[in-house]
């Protein structure tokens, strides 16, 4: 059978094996009359044929139950062949892609393409769509070498848009070359944007903290040198350097409060808060700075029954911060009023509103749109002043969205300023 196995090439038609089968079959019936018939003398050479016939029928049957799998393969690989497209290739694409020929003309391109290169056309050569001599010398270098090449794309119109051009040539052989290429396009904005953040975060970061720290190590030279035996000097030094210490032990529980809140961001809490016990404790965690500044802060309506749907301890630090912020800023001897409702316009996603209001000197409007940026301040002396680090909006911001909350803000200068807040109520 070996003999017979060897003798039929693997690439013969699936249509002549079935075809020799049959004939083998048909053989070994023929014989059989024979072989009843025959003499003694032929029956052994009719054992010997029928053997043969026998082995080239199993043979024949072991190639054809293999071939059903090549032909389905060969079947899916002609309309794999025939259905492919330029189109196709591109509209499959997620990111923005164009296929050029060896001419730079566009062949196709989808939909994702058009947004960025709004004179892109079929049959035109790519330096009429764009000019980008990194990308046009990107192409040239992909199409010369045969390899992968990578451009940076110009921003247009100034937007702080950063693209990032890889150009794939294919089509090619060992020794032909490439006869088309695609350009995939990847938005890398968001990326840079991330990237520019944490730089300004470490830098504000770190200069906020070089800034009290310098500070102590003037005044410990101080001591160690003209003031060493000053004992007045020493009293007075050693409360500023006190005062920096507590300023940088400030600002490293906010940093650290803000990198724990931003590590749970996709968790969604499930707890439920009982607004009025959270309001009324935050509110006498801080009665000694309101009395310090002879401010009156009130909780309505003092009793209630709202539940929010959020974790008490992150909710908490929501409404310290604003309060502490009103308390802060608000104007000596003034008032400071804490309001809670619930919002019922809307039957499905029902949601609680919390409102902090102040009657201090208010923030001007340019700055109300950063006020939850990091490190931003509406003025950076008197924020150092009393105490601020410049984090507290940027954690309640954080903390709100966690909870599917909102956070909104009024002001008009000289009258006082509103803090909004909406959450989810706990059903």
């Amino acid at each position: 059978m070996s003999l017979i196995k060897n003798q039929l090439s693997p690439e013969t038609p699936a249509n002549a094996y079935v075809g020799f089968a049959m004939l083998s079959a048909a053989a070994l019936l023929a014989l059989v009359p024979t072989w009843l018939y025959a003499g003694e003398p032929f029956r052994s050479g009719l054992l010997l044929l029928c053997g043969f016939i026998a082995g080239a029928a199993a043979t024949l049957a072991w190639r054809i139950r293999r071939t059903p799998r090549k032909i389905a393969q060969t079947i899916a690989n002609i309309a794999v062949d025939k259905s492919l497209s330029w189109t196709d290739l591109a509209t499959a694409i997620p990111d923005p892609a164009i296929v050029l020929d060896r001419a730079s003309v566009v062949l196709n391109y989808n939909a994702a393409a058009l947004s960025i290169f709004e004179r892109l056309t079929e049959g035109r050569t790519l330096e009429h769509i764009n000019r980008d001599p990194e990308l046009i010398a990107a192409v040239t270098g992909a199409f010369e070498t045969g390899e992968k090449r990578t451009a940076k794309l110009l921003s247009r119109g100034g937007l702080g848009q950063r693209f990032i051009a890889t150009v794939a040539p294919f089509g090619g052989g060992a020794h032909h070359p490439a006869v088309a290429a695609l350009i995939t396009i990847h938005d890398e904005s968001e990326q840079q944007r991330a990237l520019e953040m944490r730089t300004d975060f470490v830098a504000n970061a770190s200069h906020e903290l070089r800034t009290p720290l310098a500070s102590v190590r003037g005044f410990i030279e101080t001591l160690q040198g003209p003031a060493r035996h000053d004992e007045a000097a020493h009293d007075r030094f050693l409360k500023i350097m006190g005062e920096q210490a507590e300023r940088m032990t400030r600002l490293i529980d906010d940093l650290l409060l803000l990198s724990r809140v931003e590590e749970k961001a996709n968790l969604n809490p499930t707890g439920q808060v009982r607004l009025n016990e959270l309001l009324n404790e935050v509110v006498r965690s801080l009665t000694p700075a309101a009395d310090e500044r002879r401010i009156t802060m009130t909780v309505e309506p003092e009793t209630s029954s709202l539940l929010a749907k959020g974790e008490r301890d992150e909710l908490f630090q929501v409404f310290h911060n604003l309060i502490e912020n009103a308390v802060k800023y608000g104007r000596e001897g003034g008032s400071v009023k804490v309001h809670m409702t619930e919002n019922d316009r809307d039957s499905v996603r029902k949601r609680v509103t919390i409102t902090v209001t102040d009657d201090g000197l208010g923030i001007a409007p340019e700055h109300l749109p950063r006020l939850t940026e990091r490190f931003y301040r509406v003025s950076t002396e008197h924020s150092r002043r009393i105490g601020g680090t410049g984090l507290g909006l940027a954690i309640v911001k954080h903390i709100l969205s966690r909870h599917q909350g909102e956070l909104s803000v009024e002001s008009v200068v000289g009258r006082g300023t509103i803090f909004k807040v909406v959450l989810p109520k706990y059903k």
